[in-house]
């Protein structure tokens, strides 16, 4: 059988952890972001703080850096990363009616750290809908993306 270009199966086609012990350990960076959009009261809600289940960004952002020390739990053959540094930052968006998440993961290590930044942008965005869905259970999270990967041997990645 040939090689597949999908690094999670060896050249039977089985599902593996793919082996970093031979790559070089460098800084690792990686920023994610997307959107959660609901009607205008639920957004005038959240911006002033006054939600039933409290701060909704503040516990939004501690969720998602959370999640980013838990990725390597939740996804399958994702590698444990201890990561260095985790900022996840939320904008509100008056003219759409939207939250926008912007999440960035650090290391130094063997492997980068797309999932950990992916994962905390669903993670802070799904966090947002829980604490406001008795209000609102039609909010749309959207558009959750990978904007920027650095280091490693594929070197820089930007989104266009």
């Amino acid at each position: 059988m040939t090689s597949s270009p999908l690094t999670h199966f060896d050249s039977a086609g089985q599902a593996h952890m793919v082996d970093v012990g031979a790559k070089t350990e460098t800084a690792r960076v990686a920023r994610a972001a997307g959107s959660i959009y609901m009607q205008p009261a639920t957004l005038e809600l959240i911006r002033s703080g006054s939600a039933k289940k409290g701060d909704v960004l503040g516990i939004a952002r501690i969720a998602a850096i959370q999640a980013s020390k838990r990725t390597g739990d939740l996804i399958p053959l994702c590698h444990p990363i201890a990561l260095t540094r985790v900022a996840a930052e939320f904008t509100i968006d008056e003219a759409n009616n939207a939250i926008h998440c912007a999440v960035t993961a650090e290391c130094f290590g063997r492997t980068g750290v797309e999932m950990e930044a992916l994962t905390a942008t669903t993670v802070g965005l799904l966090t947002i809908y829980d604490m406001a869905k008795a209000v609102d259970r039609g909010m749309r999270i959207d558009n959750i993306r990978l904007l920027e990967k650095s280091g490693g041997k594929s070197g820089h990645w930007l989104a266009e």
